[in-house]
């Protein structure tokens, strides 16, 4: 018994070791994280408070899609010469860089990969313009675009750039949800920045949709929710991010960005992506619809999304309207584009700077009224329409004017265009706000305000000249405003519609597979009709009744007669839907391979070899909707033609054979060999299957669209078509061919 003590002992010292051993750790590791988590709440909560005047106006500025390029060094060069300059004359409290910071493409652009002497470059020009600017470098925030995520397989991982180059990175902001507070007196300015592109990184093309996740929407809901506890005024709020809605994807619980910015009611969501190509009226109003079966979720016809219903409410306890604008800007890369936003007793309003021809002297952006057009809420309407409107911020036209030499006047103008012309019904001088020491010159110019209201909500218009002390006059566009809070509508041209009505990533399976159907109905009726029916669609009868029915039953019915052609179509149909597309390198380097169907890419990641189902979805439309539209769908079509011409031949061959044999009768058939389609004589008559040649030309064409998408294909994802694609690469030249050679002969 007295042995058994001192072991006792020992066990007891034992456990008491192994207590220590795995709770200490575990202690320092929960005040590390508590630590780690205070400092992550301290950064999220950053507040700039802003001293000086004019008082109750902000102004930041945003630049998107810089895409610096070692094969074009003259953005860099620009960005360099212009914007530090800039900056410091309009002296904004914060400067937004919203994504594709860096090209990522070569000369050709057809590959598309991480280049790390464009992030170089782009570092030390950033440092160059915080240098020459003169502003603090922490108001800089810059956002990952899709471009500065090409090939990156990790965040954190070598060919992660963006973390170890961007302002945003070596100010350690890692997460994909930053948020400031611009504070002036007792007015706050929440701005929220989001990091919306993939977690794996693919090369372009299939890397050109934003895909919040549910946890970043969790985020960027808790950040907007900030101070709704802790202030008892209107907290203005704008989130800045770089893809539209149009081109962001839901989150797995079907929720989106959209969603998210409508429960709080932004002011404004600032983006880009799209570049000035597609138009300059990229923007978009957005208002929540209790509409259960609504086209919104799919399109938005007009730049103004038109409420469900009238509910007015003035009490003030009502909710606010749910609504917000995005607005998407230029790109630095082609148009040399800057915007100046700012927030002028919660009015917020823009002007976008056009560098195309080089640096400008002086800037005017009217803060109030604000331009019917692009800028007036909802909300706005409703206030005029409870009188909740502030007296003060209605009482004067204002306008903010940066310029490099002193401004001698600034006159404001009102037009009227209810005659059709501009007549001009009031002209007054601004007179500047505030002393030398205020941050910049607001001015403003007492009017009667209720002498413009009026129903039509782009009757007056408002211009705004400046004179500087050379005498040099800057003036503003003619902007529609309307006192009484109204929008004035504005249609979209076809192209604007196309990126910023349409809901790409809700449109992406509906039309695919609208698409996939459409084609297995047009490939299986009329064989269906030609097996089990008596009834034959021929050419005689299109021409004894024409109509587009007949016309399509007897070009597909003839088609369905050149059965190696028809299964094959089917076949490579059902191939798209069932089986891999490609075989391609999706990183930058690694040499890991990913395949690729309709449904998105399969890749496995470099770190943990964990394999991904599906990412690239829907940013894959890009290839699929191409090549099913534009390739697949013409050659159907062309097919079907060239054996309808075939049969139409036949008829004019036999049609001459039987009025040659009448005339001449038996003795004589050598005229009618003549004119034989086998005969040498016929092969080179000029005009003989005259449509049979256009559609040589035609199937030339189509094989060209389909071989320059298969070379794009090929370099961007590091692929040989024989052994990467080859289904893809060459059925549609090999059923163009066999078409052709089987309706050669009649």
């Amino acid at each position: 018994m007295g042995n058994k003590f001192p072991q006792l002992g020992n066990i007891g010292i034992l456990i008491l070791v192994v207590f220590c051993l795995t709770i200490v750790p575990a202690t320092a590791q929960k005040r590390q994280q508590e630590v780690s988590s205070s400092s992550k709440l301290k950064r999220q909560k950053r507040v700039i408070d802003v001293k000086g005047g004019p008082e109750s106006v902000i102004w930041v500025v945003q630049l998107s899609d810089l895409h610096f390029s070692v094969h074009h060094p003259d953005r860099a060069l620009d960005f360099k010469r212009i914007v530090g300059p800039t900056l410091s004359m309009i002296n904004p409290s914060l400067v937004l860089i919203t994504g594709d910071l860096t090209d990522g493409k070569s000369k050709d652009l057809l590959i598309m990969k991480q280049i790390e002497e464009e992030w170089v470059e782009y570092q030390d020009v950033m440092e160059d313009v915080v240098r020459s600017s003169g502003l603090d470098k922490s108001i800089f925030y810059d956002l990952r675009g899709n471009h500065d995520n090409f090939g990156v397989p990790v965040v954190g991982a070598s060919f992660d750039f963006f973390s170890k180059y961007s302002i945003n990175g070596q100010l350690e902001r890692s997460e994909n949800v930053n948020s400031v507070t611009i504070q002036i007196g007792e007015q706050k300015h929440l701005f929220v920045g989001l990091d919306s592109t993939t977690s794996v990184g693919l090369r372009g093309p299939t890397n050109f949709f934003g895909h919040p996740t549910d946890q970043l929407l969790n985020e960027i809901d808790s950040e907007l929710t900030q101070w709704d506890s802790q202030s008892t005024k209107l907290v203005t709020k704008i989130s800045f991010g770089h893809f539209p809605l149009s081109f962001s994807a839901s989150a797995y619980s079907g929720k989106g960005l959209k969603d998210v910015f409508l429960k709080h009611s932004l002011s404004a969501f600032l983006c880009g992506h799209l570049h000035t190509r597609f138009g300059k009226n990229l923007k978009r109003h957005h208002q929540s619809s209790d509409r259960v079966l609504s086209s919104q979720k799919f399109f938005q016809l007009n730049m103004h999304q038109s409420p469900s219903g009238s509910t007015k409410n003035c009490s003030f306890g009502a909710p606010p309207v749910e609504e917000f604008w995005e607005w998407e800007m230029g790109d630095w890369r082609k148009n040399r584009a800057m915007r100046i936003l700012a927030i002028d007793r919660d009015h917020v309003s823009y002007v976008d700077i056009d560098f195309k021809l080089g640096a400008k002297k002086t800037f005017i952006l009217p803060t109030f009224p604000v331009d019917s057009r692009f800028m007036s809420r909802s909300s706005s309407q409703h206030m005029f329409e409870c009188e909740h409107m502030v007296p003060s911020s209605y009482d004067t036209v204002r306008a903010l004017v940066f310029s490099v030499s002193p401004i001698l006047s600034v006159m404001a103008r009102v037009y009227d265009s209810r005659s059709g012309n501009f007549e001009m019904v009031m002209e007054a001088p601004m007179i500047k706000l505030g002393d030398n020491t205020s941050r910049g010159d607001l001015f403003a110019a007492p009017w009667n305000h209720k002498a413009f209201e009026d129903p039509s909500p782009n009757r007056y218009w408002l211009q705004i000249e400046a004179t500087d002390i050379t005498g040099r006059l800057t003036s503003t566009e003619p902007r529609a405003f309307s006192i009484n809070g109204l929008s004035a509508k504005f249609s979209w041209t076809w192209n604007e519609f196309l990126v910023m009505g349409c809901q790409w990533a809700a449109l992406y399976f509906p039309i695919l597979w609208f698409a996939f159907y459409f084609l297995l109905i047009v490939l299986l009726i009329p064989k269906v009709l030609f097996v089990f029916s008596k009834k034959r669609y021929t050419y005689q009868n299109f021409v004894a009744k024409k109509g587009f029915i007949n016309c399509l039953a007897w070009v597909l019915q003839d088609l369905c007669q050149i059965s190696i052609v028809w299964f094959g179509m089917l076949g490579y149909l059902f191939y798209l839907i069932l089986f891999p597309w490609l075989v391609g390198q999706v990183f930058t380097e690694g040499g890991i391979r990913g395949y690729m169907t309709y449904r998105g890419w399969a890749v496995k990641t470099v770190d943990n070899g964990k394999k991904h189902d599906y990412i690239g979805s829907p940013d894959v439309m890009v290839v699929v909707l191409p090549h099913i539209f534009f390739v697949f769908l013409p050659t159907i079509i062309v097919i079907g033609f060239l054996a309808a011409e075939r049969g139409i031949y036949r008829d004019h061959v036999m049609s001459i054979s039987c009025k040659k044999e009448d005339d001449y009768g038996q003795r004589d058939r050598r005229p009618v060999m003549n004119d034989y389609p086998g005969s040498k004589k016929s092969n080179f008559r000029f005009g003989e299957r005259l449509l049979r040649k256009i559609l040589f030309v035609v199937c030339f064409a189509i094989c060209w669209k389909h071989f320059k998408s298969c070379r794009a294909l090929m370099k961007a994802y590091e692929m040989n078509p024989l052994l990467h694609f080859p289904v893809y690469s060459f059925s549609i030249p090999l059923l163009l061919a066999y078409a052709l050679y089987q309706t050669k002969r009649i």
